[in-house]
């Protein structure tokens, strides 16, 4: 058999054991190519000027290359490990080292080649479908092409030739260090294996559980006031973070062992075949992968995090745009007013129109106010508030010596927590004494006057016009009226906000559609760069969990082979094995999981107004695409476990 023979017998064995090694190859480099194609696209920075991606786009594609980067060092570490026995062999028979490194090169080489071959097939034909999902998500209404870049072909092949040198260049030191003994151990080594828990992985498990329990807890009260100043916050983050990814190792390297020694106590030793296998690996498997799974689910909980968040902003983009903009146009003046609706009626739009007079008066609010609020260094315990006659107030009906709230948003109960009800005093001349007797979700009026998210007061028309008279007219704005204009048939919506667009009018006057679009933009590029990210992660420490598997499930095919000789049957091995992989690509998982939460639900009210929904279903699809590579690891021990006979 010559060197030629050789290099395709070995690679055919290859491509038949690690085909999944070769799918996330090729994968790698068809998304990374998608991604620069989508760079140099002029589709991106040419339609109309809505969408400025390049930059976005550009920077995405970086993090993309140290993700694939890592993993494909990674993955080859693992399968250069697993062909030990192969290149002792090869040096029993007298081939050299430096014979041996070129004789693995030329195998390397082929794959790249025909991996990126593949690979950018198929991400220049992805490309579109990703331009497809990016013009959806921004809302832009182009026609997405197909188009080569040759930038992106010779950036694509530069970037995965200097990962393939530094690839050789590992596996060149790893020959060079190894002696021939060792090599036909390196297999074995490749797990540490441990006999018996210790005192001190006890200790260490439970502080790495309050280590992650500490930081949820201040977690979940880094935006309730409890830290006033900048530095506490800063100093409430860095602990947070470090707590919580300390606290990950700890717990791989001794909570799991201790929670899984407890169980196996309670049983008193008398395990079934199934537990057995199970318990095993949860036991003296993780503890040695403790880095690496922390790694991983700090990583998954980053990404799912910030999908989540992303995908919050994009879910409330039209809620958040409705609290802002509580009419479907509000006009900087009645002049401007005046201009867009006789623009209505010429092309014959059917509208309402409302001119709601706002008053800014200064409120004594101690008393419904919480304790730290209160000492403001500026006139502590006032709030200055914009006032509307309940006349104006639809379904709200208030005495004269009563006032209700409304417009009080999620995120300002986090940041200014008000009563429901107390008394509060209007600080006029001949000051008012007012009950608060309720505080009301909806928006009456625009941010332009609430000082982008005060909520309103609400009083009686008796105790408004007393205001009118003895107002101070140094708090007032320039136009205390607000103009509302809403349109009667939403058919006819896009239409107006064309006409709307159309005038030019100034910053002022404002389309709560055209606000939702230019939310939907900014926030869907994110959520685009944001997935795509979290897809490539997905997939890249999905892989590295299923080559783990298979590591571990070929070390232990001795022991099925006895196994299956005292009369256990492959379902009854099976049955061990699922539950194996349950806490194998679960633990990770559900830890991920619960970062994420824990990270979201801190300050998810920064992005927009709902939270449990656009979350559920970033976290669903997140543990779907994942269990997918526990399937696969099922699979492939259902395999060994046919041929341990």
């Amino acid at each position: 058999m010559n060197i030629n023979q050789l290099i395709f017998r070995n690679l055919k064995k290859n491509l038949k054991n690690y085909y999944l090694y070769v799918f996330a190859l090729v994968f790698s480099v068809a998304l990374y190519f998608s991604f620069v194609t989508l760079q140099y696209s002029p589709a991106l920075d040419g339609v109309k000027g809505s969408i400025k991606g390049g930059a976005s786009i550009k920077a995405a594609s970086v993090l993309l290359i140290a993700i694939v980067g890592i993993f494909l060092l990674y993955a080859n570490s693992i399968f250069i490990k697993r062909r030990g026995k192969e290149i002792g062999l090869l040096q029993l028979i007298g081939m050299t080292k430096q014979k041996i490194a070129r004789l693995l090169n030329a195998e390397n080489f082929i794959l790249y080649v025909t991996a990126m071959v593949i690979g950018i097939i198929a991400g220049f034909i992805g490309s579109k479908l990703m331009l497809m999902v990016l013009f959806k998500v921004t809302g832009v209404n182009a026609i997405a092409n197909l188009h080569f870049s040759g930038m992106a072909l010779l950036q694509t092949l530069i970037v995965f030739f200097i990962i393939y040198g530094l690839i050789m260049l590992r596996n060149r030191r790893f020959i060079k260090k190894q002696t021939i003994l060792s090599l036909f151990r390196t297999t074995s080594s490749t797990e540490q294996r441990v006999k018996k828990i210790s005192v001190f992985e006890i200790i260490i498990g439970v502080f790495g559980i309050v280590l992650i329990s500490s930081g949820y807890y201040i977690s979940s009260k880094l935006f309730t006031g409890s830290y006033t100043s900048m530095f506490e916050l800063l100093l409430a983050m860095i602990y947070i973070l470090a707590s919580v990814i300390i606290g990950t190792f700890l717990f791989y390297k001794g909570s799991v062992s201790f929670i899984a020694n407890i169980v196996r106590k309670r049983k008193n030793g008398y395990l079934a075949i199934h537990e057995v296998l199970s318990l095993s690996s949860i036991m003296f498997r993780l503890k040695s992968n403790a880095l690496l799974l922390t790694i991983i689910t700090t990583v998954s909980a980053l990404a799912i995090g910030l999908l989540a968040l992303s995908y919050i902003s994009y879910y409330s983009a039209e809620k958040t745009a409705e609290q802002q903009i509580p009419a479907h146009f509000v006009m900087g003046s009645e002049k401007e007013a005046a201009t867009f609706t006789r623009a209505l009626s010429d092309k014959h739009i059917a509208y309402d129109q409302k001119q709601v007079k706002v008053i800014q008066a200064k409120f004594d609010a101690k008393k419904i106010m919480d304790s730290e609020l209160k000492n403001m260094k500026n006139d502590p315990g006032v709030l200055t508030l914009p006032v509307i006659s309940e006349k104006n107030a639809p379904n709200i009906h208030v005495e004269n010596n009563e006032v209700i709230l409304s417009g009080y948003s999620d995120l300002l109960k986090k940041f200014m927590p008000i009563q429901s009800s107390g008394d509060v005093k209007l600080l006029i001349k001949e000051p008012v004494d007012l009950k608060v007797m309720d505080m009301k979700k909806d928006y009456l009026i625009s941010y332009n006057f609430t000082f982008g998210g005060l909520p309103v007061a609400v009083v009686s028309q008796h105790v408004f016009e007393q205001l009118d008279k003895q107002k101070d007219p140094k708090l007032q704005f320039e136009n205390s009226q607000y103009n509302a204009v809403n349109i009667k048939d939403n058919k006819n919506l896009e239409q107006a906000n064309r006409v709307f667009t159309s005038l030019k009018l100034s910053d002022k006057s404002m389309s709560q559609l055209a606000s939702a679009q230019q939310q939907k933009q900014t926030i869907g590029l994110m959520m685009f760069v944001v997935g795509f990210l979290g897809l490539s992660f997905l997939v890249t420490s999905g892989c590295i969990l299923y080559f783990k598997q298979m590591n571990e499930s070929e070390e232990e095919q001795s022991s099925y082979t006895i196994l299956r000789k005292l009369g256990f049957t492959e379902k009854d091995l099976l049955k061990g094995i699922r539950l194996k992989q349950l806490f194998n690509f679960g633990i990770p998982l559900i830890i991920g999981l619960l970062h994420s939460y824990f990270a979201v639900q801190s300050g998810w009210f920064l992005f927009g107004g709902e939270l449990w929904t656009p979350m559920l279903i970033v976290m669903s699809i997140y543990t779907a695409l994942y269990s997918v590579f526990g399937f696969l690891s099922v699979q492939y021990y259902k395999k060994v476990i046919k041929e341990s006979l």
